[in-house]
């Protein structure tokens, strides 16, 4: 009669909750993993943007080496903080729809490119190589880019 008998409850109790702490430290990670991934990424090129497609054969049959090179248009912010830059396809997928940092890029290579921008002063934009003249403080631009 003087044995001391271990309740289950109790034991199942414990279990719950270790596993409870568990789960818990889980999400705690991954999310930690998630924002770390998500700050990692910095104003490198822009992964919103497509990889360039195969270039259209030439009259020749060969492929154009420089028109797979040489983006339709490629946005550059060249301030500290570049309000929405806005791409998208013409008649298909948005691109990019976001603010900007110093140095980052965004391109793409369709063949017709809506651009939208919100101040064009704080952005250096090429079209086919060729650079766009900037706007003024403030101005809003909005254009469509077309391959050549």
């Amino acid at each position: 009669m003087g044995r001391h008998r271990s309740d289950p409850m109790g034991i199942a109790r414990l279990a719950l909750a270790g596993l409870a702490v568990l789960a818990l430290l889980f999400l705690i990670a991954l999310g930690g993993r998630s924002l770390i991934g998500a700050l990692g990424s910095g104003p490198a090129s822009s992964s919103s943007a497509p990889a360039p497609a195969p270039a259209p054969a030439s009259a020749s049959g060969a492929p154009s080496a420089t028109s797979a090179r040489v983006p339709t248009v490629l946005v550059e912010c060249v301030e500290a903080h570049c309000p929405t830059v806005f791409l998208k396809v013409a008649g298909g997928d948005v691109l990019l729809n976001r603010e900007m940092a110093r140095g980052e890029q965004a391109q793409a290579f369709d063949d017709k490119v809506d651009v939208v921008l919100t101040d064009a002063s704080t952005v250096r934009v090429r079209v086919n190589g060729a650079v766009r003249p900037p706007g003024g403080p403030g101005e809003r631009q909005e254009f469509t880019a077309v391959r050549e």
